[in-house]
C-alpha cells in the first residue's frame, strides 16, 4: 500500500510537472506582449496553444499571409504558439517602418546555436545591428559587392560565364536536356568561390565542388532553423538541440575548407591570388590596433555567409527567367533581337559591360524579381515597444515583410500577376520629373532584396549574375522544353527560397556552330 501510494504521489508530480511545463511553453504569454496588447493591429481568431498557426499551414506562407491582409489590412498580427508577430503587407506601411523605426528592427533575433559558423553568434547575417555587423558590411561593400570591387573582380565572372556557355554547347551537341538552377549554381558558386577566395577555390582542385556540396547542405537546413527560430527561447532551445548536430556537421564541414584556405592565403603559396576581401579580412585579424578586432571564426562564419546567401538565391531567379522568357515567345524575340543589335550575332557572348545598354534585359531581370522575389518574406524583431499610428508595437516583436504581396499588390501595379517587363522600362514621353517621381515610386513598391540598412547588400551582384545569365542563354541558344509539355509556374518555397514546384528540364540547340567567348576587346562602354 505504501509502494502504491508512493507511485500515485510520484505519477502526481510528473502530471503536475508537465502540465506546468505545458502551459509555460505554449500558453503563458510573455510579458512583453502583455504590454499595450489590446493596442496591437487586427488579428484573425486564434487557437488554442498554437495561436494562428493552422492559418500558415495550407498554403504557402507568403501566399497565406497576402489572404489574410486582404481581410484584416496591410498592418495585422498573429500569434504564433506565444509569439506575437506583426505582418507587413503593404509598401506604404512598410517604408514608414524603414524610415521611422529601421534601426529598432534590424536585428533577427538571437542565434540558433552560438558555436556554429552557420547561423551562429559571429554570423554576419544572423548577427544583431552593432559594431560586428558594421564592420563587416563595410568590408563586404567595400572589397567585394561595391561597384569598383565588381569592376575588379569582372574577368572572374566572365571566366565563368564561358565555363558555363561551353557546357551548354556541349549538352547541344549531345541533345542533352539541361537543369538551368544546376548550370547556374554552378556560376554563381565557382564565381563567388573565386571572388573570395582567389585561386585556391576552383573546379580543378575540387575546392568549388568541396564549397557547393556544404552550401548545399546549409539551405536544406535552412527550413528547419526558420521554423525553430518561430519559438520563444525556452521552446526554441529544446527544437535546436533536436538539429545541433545536424548543423554542427556542416559547420565543421565549413570550419575546414576555410581553414585550409586561410592557411593558403597566410602562407602565400606558388600561384596562389590574393583577393581584396581576403586580405582585408586577414590584415584586421592580425591587427590588434584596429578599432574592431575580429576573429578567425569571425573569417570563417563571413565566407559561409557568402556561400549561403549567394549561391541559390540567383540561381532561383534564373531559372524562374528562363521559364517566363520560354513561356512568352514574344518576350524571347524581343529580348534576342536587342542582345544581337548590340553585341552581334555570333561575334561573342554577352559582357557585363553590355548590360546598361540592354534595357529590355534589365526590364526582364527586374520584372523576373518582382514576380518571383528569392525571398518572401523579410523577417525583423523590434528591440523595443514603438507606436505605429493608433496601434502599438511591443519589444521583442517579429515582423514579417510580405514582400511577394507588395510587389502583387493590385493598387500599385497593373495587372500584377502577370510577366510584363515593359513596366520597367523608361517613357521617352515623360519629363524629367516625371520620370524623377516613377524611380520615388518604384523604389517604395519595388524591394526584392528587402529594404532599410538590413537589406541585402549584394544586389548589384545578383543583377550581374542574372543579366550575364539570362543573357547568355537567350543570345547563344534556342529552348526546347524536354517532352513537349508545357512550362509549370506553380510555386513552392524549398529552404527559404522561392522555387518551382515542377521545374522543367530545357534542350538546348546552338544558335551558332562556332563556339563563343565573353573575353573580346569589343565591348560597349
Amino acid at each position: 500500500m505504501i509502494m502504491f501510494g508512493f507511485q500515485n504521489c510520484f505519477m502526481f508530480i510528473i502530471l503536475c510537472f508537465l502540465s506546468f511545463l505545458c502551459y509555460y511553453l505554449f500558453v503563458k504569454k510573455p510579458s512583453s506582449s502583455r504590454s499595450g496588447f489590446d493596442d496591437l493591429p487586427p488579428s484573425p481568431p486564434s487557437l488554442p496553444i498554437i495561436g494562428h498557426l493552422h492559418l500558415l499551414l495550407s498554403t504557402p506562407t507568403h501566399k497565406a499571409l497576402q489572404k489574410l491582409s486582404s481581410k484584416y489590412g496591410p498592418l495585422f498580427h498573429l500569434r504564433i504558439f506565444n509569439i506575437p508577430m506583426v505582418i507587413v503587407s503593404s509598401a506604404s506601411v512598410a517604408y514608414e517602418i524603414f524610415r521611422a523605426h529601421d534601426a529598432n528592427i534590424s536585428s533577427r533575433g538571437p542565434p540558433p546555436i552560438d558555436d556554429s559558423l552557420f547561423a551562429g553568434s559571429t554570423s554576419f547575417i544572423s548577427s544583431p545591428y552593432g559594431d560586428h555587423w558594421k564592420f563587416m558590411k563595410k568590408v563586404l561593400v567595400t572589397k567585394l559587392l561595391g561597384p569598383q570591387a565588381l569592376e575588379r573582380s569582372r574577368d572572374v565572372r566572365a571566366d565563368e560565364l564561358d565555363r558555363v556557355y561551353a557546357r551548354l554547347l556541349d549538352k547541344a551537341r549531345k541533345e542533352e536536356s539541361v537543369e538551368i538552377i544546376k548550370e547556374v549554381v554552378n556560376l554563381t558558386n565557382n564565381s563567388i568561390c573565386r571572388m573570395i577566395m582567389g585561386k585556391s577555390c576552383s573546379e580543378e582542385n575540387g575546392e568549388a565542388e568541396r564549397a557547393r556540396s556544404v552550401a548545399s547542405e546549409s539551405l536544406a537546413l535552412g527550413k528547419k532553423i526558420v521554423l525553430g527560430s518561430l519559438l520563444r527561447p525556452r521552446f526554441k532551445h529544446l527544437v535546436m538541440l533536436l538539429i545541433k548536430k545536424e548543423m554542427m556537421v556542416v559547420s565543421n564541414k565549413f570550419d575546414e575548407l576555410f581553414e585550409r584556405i586561410l592557411v593558403e592565403h597566410e602562407t602565400k603559396q606558388d600561384g596562389h591570388q590574393e583577393t581584396d576581401l581576403m586580405e582585408a579580412l586577414l590584415a584586421a585579424y592580425g591587427d590588434d590596433t584596429a578599432g574592431y578586432k575580429i576573429t578567425r571564426k569571425h573569417i570563417k562564419t563571413l565566407l559561409a555567409d557568402l556561400l549561403f546567401a549567394g549561391t541559390d538565391s540567383s540561381a532561383q531567379a534564373a531559372q524562374w527567367a528562363m521559364a517566363e522568357i520560354i513561356k512568352n515567345p514574344n518576350v524571347l524575340k524581343r529580348l534576342r533581337e536587342e542582345i544581337d543589335c548590340l553585341v552581334g550575332q555570333g561575334t561573342r557572348l554577352i559582357h557585363e559591360t553590355d548590360l546598361p545598354n540592354l534595357p529590355y534585359l534589365q526590364a526582364v531581370v527586374k520584372e523576373v524579381l518582382r514576380l518571383h522575389p528569392p525571398g518572401t518574406v523579410f523577417g525583423r524583431i523590434s528591440q523595443k515597444g514603438f507606436r505605429m499610428g493608433e496601434y502599438y508595437i511591443p519589444e521583442e516583436t517579429s515582423f514579417a515583410i510580405n514582400v511577394y504581396a507588395i510587389m502583387r499588390d493590385p493598387d500599385l501595379w497593373e495587372d500584377p500577376d502577370e510577366f510584363k517587363p515593359e513596366r520597367f522600362l523608361q517613357d521617352s514621353s515623360r519629363t524629367a520629373e516625371e520620370e524623377e517621381e516613377e524611380r520615388r515610386e518604384q523604389a517604395l513598391k519595388y524591394i526584392p532584396f528587402g529594404g532599410g540598412r538590413r537589406g541585402c547588400p549584394g544586389s548589384n551582384l545578383a543583377y550581374v549574375f542574372l543579366g550575364t545569365a539570362v543573357g547568355m542563354m537567350v543570345q547563344g541558344f534556342d529552348w526546347r522544353i524536354e517532352g513537349g509539355d508545357k512550362v509549370s509556374m506553380e510555386e513552392t518555397v524549398l529552404g527559404l527560397s522561392l522555387t518551382m514546384a515542377h521545374p522543367p528540364k530545357f534542350i538546348p540547340v546552338a544558335r551558332t556552330a562556332r563556339p563563343l567567348t565573353s573575353k573580346c576587346s569589343c565591348v560597349f562602354d
